[in-house]
């Protein structure tokens, strides 16, 4: 590993492991969102080894982002559990068929659950 890449590591690392919870969140977003847009752009190339990989990270990430829900707090948790499922569904769908289509609609909707959780995570501060 050379020294921009250890640095960088570095960096990430202190960068996670100081975030506040809505930080962890929105940095998991980002991720999934990233890993989408690559994914969608392997299937573009005929990659498709790759762009199942970078799908199942993005599904990894949603599965997280369920399974850390409070089931407990009500009718938010619920519907957030609905739509991460349904996003779930539509990437298990995009990596079967190669849908980018399907890429597409789970990025919209992780996008504009990332610009909500951004904007609790201002107010918060």
């Amino acid at each position: 590993m050379n020294a921009y890449a250890h640095a960088y590591q570095a960096y990430r690392q202190t960068q996670v492991s100081t975030a506040s919870p809505g930080e962890l969140l929105i940095m998991l977003f980002d991720g999934a969102i990233r890993f989408g847009r690559q994914a969608q752009e392997h299937i573009k190339r005929g990659e498709m080894e790759a762009a199942s990989q970078k799908l199942i990270r993005v599904q990894d990430i949603v599965s997280e982002l369920n399974f850390a829900l409070d089931l407990r707090v009500g009718d938010i948790a619920e519907n957030l559990q609905q739509l991460y499922e349904y996003i779930y569904e539509r990437l298990v769908k995009a990596n079967i068929k190669k849908d980018v289509d399907a890429i597409e609609e789970a990025l919209h909707l992780l996008s504009e659950l990332k610009e909500t959780w951004e904007q609790v995570v201002a107010q918060v501060r």
